[in-house]
């Protein structure tokens, strides 16, 4: 017999909560958004599903975090996403060198959790949506299965950014899975359905020494025959975690209702292969090797895009097509997998470059359907070709952070996404992304608040490059190498340099610059010459007479000749980098992009730098010397090199250089943003990268911010972020303002990108 205790339908606890944001999903982008936001000054709820923040960058999946840089594999020069991202890839880099995913959840964790403006709920997973009006969302409802609590999250506005577009999914908005036709947006490289309409997840495992011998049993579900996989022979006893990105499955099934069906077909792969590596007798390297992790969550690429009021598509990304409101920026390749992943004959991927990078247009990142819901994260609006491109976490992150802006311009002016353009609020939004640290490409800062705008600014010193013949060293031209000079408009300067050759020999030399200023893909041969070389050293001029029109990089190449030499030197100098007509096959990179068949990109030569300590510069001479670190740079609204370094730097011979803002009346000054250089070539991957520093070698450490009256203001000790954004306790009076800084070290002088003064 029932009693009424087990007739009564019992109730979970049910919490209401409210804030000015709901953002739903906590990897990378939701952070992104939510911190921005909140920064702003909006109450943000973050709902993430997962026990840690970082989606797939997360130790549960363990995927480096990338972007437009693509591991220092293609012509994207300083490209690392700004803001937010910089600030976070940074951190890490100081804290985690080694690239310990552990670390890097802790880093996100703290991030979050320092904002007082966010509730962040773990463990909770979002079910319903409720809406007040057809395309209007009104409130979520989420469970967490740790405390077996429901919530009821109420807001105005909705960022999803839950990867599957859970919040999308179900308020109604617009979406698409799987490829769109060739004709559809005329993308020449849209798949057909022989290679597959979705990109399939991966799931990874590490190794570890144990400094003995280990034997491996096998789980009864592992792959038996690891034949199956066409690539088996690809496997090695050196190569783990997300190197294996190819360990991939699932694009002909469902990737968001089959991916637990994908997880297991990726666990038989995985455990499969460690026993093929550990008991086929192929690798006795691997005695002493121990599975330590598995992943037990795949990492998702693709499911669902949802539609905003414009798609993104092939077309703007190779062609670099300008948006009248851009927002953020993208440069990873189109990269594209075969839908039956590593079960394919084909290789694991087919990635293409753009020859710079793109804008994204802030339309791509809401719904056209559902009013007061953002898209973020890999889910925004675009083609099957271009998400190919913009889906990495480095760009999905940096999309979320103008989420994060556009949503506090909303609450200020009680409106909707979509009417940040319509009622002439575009303007705003990109100048707060810009003062935030979001660059975005052909957009400068031009901000009437900042007062150093109307200062007069004197620098100790500023620095001439005449000679760059520091700490040198003869190093071989086993690969091509090229220079990477930055010219103001006028003549080019001449060029002196040793060349020490082991035998008489030719070196062709070429000047070269980009046909699309901007662009660092020297696809524009300006003049070339061949010098006669005697054996041992011989010291030449370069003259090409050459006359720029405008300010911008140019190249200075060697071609490649083993029996020479060139000097370099161990001077770094903010703005300056040797690049190489390097291979990178991680990347698709050849050292030449060419085409078999019409499929809508461009043919060019990769030159990219190399890492760390290599990538030394050329050690050359000019005549007349480099003068483009003038102290009006850090006023110029642009905080990174583009045409040009776009900072001041100070001579060498500056025991003490300082720079002084000076004003006729004195200025009330409660806030001082000041921008490093912290090195935006270099992209910081978050795991399995091992970077010889923690410390960019650019970056100022320590400086100080005095008053008229040399009344110290402010100091700083140990600094190594880009951004150090300082907030006086006490405005300070003054009509002038002293920052005094020090060499990051002998070699290396001490630089600047912006200073910007608020009252």
């Amino acid at each position: 017999m029932l009693t009424a205790d087990y007739v009564a339908q019992r109730e979970l606890k049910l919490e209401e909560r409210s804030a000015d944001l709901v953002v739903t999903g906590g990897g990378l982008s939701g952070v992104c958004a939510a911190i921005t936001a909140a920064r702003a000054g909006l109450k943000v709820i973050l709902v993430q599903d997962r026990p840690v923040l970082g989606g797939n960058s997360s130790s549960e999946v363990r995927l480096w975090v990338l972007g437009a840089t693509s591991h220092m594999g293609n012509n994207n020069r300083w490209a690392r996403e700004g803001g937010l991202v910089d600030e976070i890839l940074v951190e890490n880099m100081y804290r985690n060198p080694e690239g310990n995913p552990l670390i890097f959840d802790t880093i996100l964790l703290d991030k979050v959790v320092a904002e007082k403006n966010i509730q962040l709920l773990l463990n909770t997973a979002v079910y319903q949506v409720d809406k007040s009006s057809a395309d209007i969302i009104s409130s979520l409802t989420a469970f967490c299965s740790q405390n077996s609590t429901q919530y009821l999250l109420q807001a105005p506005l909705f960022c999803d950014c839950s990867g599957d577009g859970i919040v999308g999914f179900l308020s109604g908005a617009a979406f698409r899975m799987g490829a769109e036709a060739k004709e559809e947006f005329d993308e020449k490289f849209a798949p057909t359905e022989a290679y597959g309409e979705l990109l399939g997840h991966s799931l990874y495992f590490y190794s570890k020494d144990t400094g003995k011998p280990v034997k491996y049993i096998a789980p009864d579900f592992a792959l038996d025959d690891i034949t199956k996989i066409p690539r088996f022979k690809s496997f090695n006893a050196q190569e783990f975690g997300c190197k294996l990105w190819w360990i991939e499955y699932g694009g002909r099934l469902d990737t968001v209702h089959d991916t637990e069906q994908i997880k297991w077909e990726l666990w038989k792969v995985v455990y499969g292969t460690w026993n093929y590596i550990k008991n086929s007798g192929n690798f006795p390297e691997a005695e002493n090797l121990a599975l330590e992790w598995v992943g037990t969550i795949p990492g998702k690429r693709e499911s669902r895009r949802f539609e905003g009021d414009y798609m993104l598509n092939q077309q703007d990304v190779v062609n670099q097509n300008t948006h009248f409101d851009a927002v953020a920026y993208g440069g990873w390749s189109i990269d594209l997998h075969p839908a039956d992943g590593v079960f394919s004959e084909k290789p694991g991927c087919n990635q293409w470059h753009s020859k710079g990078i793109y804008q994204i247009p802030y339309r791509c990142l809401y719904s056209k359907n559902i009013k007061n819901l953002f898209l973020a994260g890999r889910i925004i609006s675009a083609s099957h070709v271009a998400f190919a491109s913009t889906r990495v976490m480095a760009t999905s992150a940096y999309v979320a952070q103008a989420v994060g802006v556009a949503a506090k311009i909303c609450k200020d002016r009680s409106i909707y996404p979509a009417d940040i353009i319509k009622d002439n609020s575009l303007a705003v939004l990109q100048k707060e992304l810009l003062k935030s640290g979001q660059y975005i490409p052909g957009i400068a800062l031009h901000d009437d608040a900042d007062l150093v705008q109307s200062a007069k600014i004197h620098a100790s010193s500023e620095l001439v490059i005449n000679a760059m013949d520091a700490d040198t060293q003869y190093l071989p031209l086993e690969i091509a190498t090229a220079q990477l000079i930055p010219l103001a408009e006028g003549e080019c300067p001449r060029i002196v340099f040793n060349a020490e050759a082991d035998e008489e020999t030719q070196l062709k030399v070429e000047l070269r610059t980009s046909l699309k200023i901007g662009n660092f893909t020297p696809d524009n041969t300006i003049a070339s010459t061949v010098f006669y070389l005697k054996k041992g050293n011989n010291t030449l001029m370069l003259n090409f007479g050459y006359e720029q029109s405008n300010a911008a990089y140019v190249f200075i190449m060697f071609g490649k000749n083993p029996r020479v030499k060139l000097q370099f030197t161990g001077q770094r100098i903010t703005g300056m980098l040797s690049v190489f007509n390097l291979v990178n096959k991680n990347v698709s990179n050849y050292g030449r992009q060419t085409q078999t068949e019409d499929i809508g990109v461009e043919e060019f030569e990769f030159w990219c730098p190399q890492r760390r300590p290599w990538g030394l510069n050329l050690a050359l001479n000019f005549k007349p010397g480099l003068d483009v670190f003038r102290v009006d740079n850090i006023r110029n609204g642009i905080d990174r090199p583009t045409v040009q370094p776009n900072a001041w730097a100070a001579s060498y011979d500056d025991a003490s250089p300082k720079l002084t803002l000076e004003w006729e009346e004195a200025q009330s000054i409660g806030t001082i943003h000041l921008i490093f250089d912290t090195d935006y070539d270099h992209p910081m991957e978050t795991v399995l990268i091992h970077h010889p520093e923690s410390v960019m070698p650019f970056c100022v450490r320590n400086y100080t911010i005095s008053d008229e009256s040399g009344q110290l203001i402010y100091e700083k000790k140990g600094n190594y972020q880009t951004r150090n954004i300082i907030i006086l306790a006490n405005p300070v009076k003054t009509k002038k303002l002293i920052i005094h800084m020090e060499h990051p070290s002998a070699l290396v002088p001490a630089a600047l990108f912006a200073v910007r003064c608020y009252a």
